[in-house]
């Protein structure tokens, strides 16, 4: 198993406010690739995420946790996802930023 991909994200949003975009967020992701990922999991516990889900035929797991400041996505990629591993840190890093930005 490879290890996680990390991504922390920070915000001036409080806590409730970040967790409940992160919420919307994520029904807006599954809406739009339903198509192309099938969610195996998602249960949140408090402010964490823990989710499973399928892509390209390989599994793909991690955790959201989501703080006062800061909003932490932990993702282990398949070994043959692993090569996006680097694109996949910066999507997450743009569309997290995107989701957690005052409005």
């Amino acid at each position: 198993m490879s290890r996680p991909l990390v991504v922390t994200i920070p915000h001036n949003l409080g806590r409730e406010a970040a967790s409940r975009r992160i919420h919307d967020g994520i029904a807006q992701i599954r809406s739009r690739y339903a198509a192309h990922i099938t969610v195996l999991e998602d249960n949140w516990t408090g402010d964490r995420l823990d989710f499973r889900f399928t892509a390209l035929a390989q599994t793909v797991s991690g955790s959201i946790d989501v703080a006062e400041t800061t909003v932490t996505v932990s993702v282990v990629l398949p070994l043959f996802l692993s090569v996006l591993a680097e694109k996949t840190k910066a999507l997450i890093q743009e569309k997290g930023q995107l989701m957690l930005e005052k409005k």
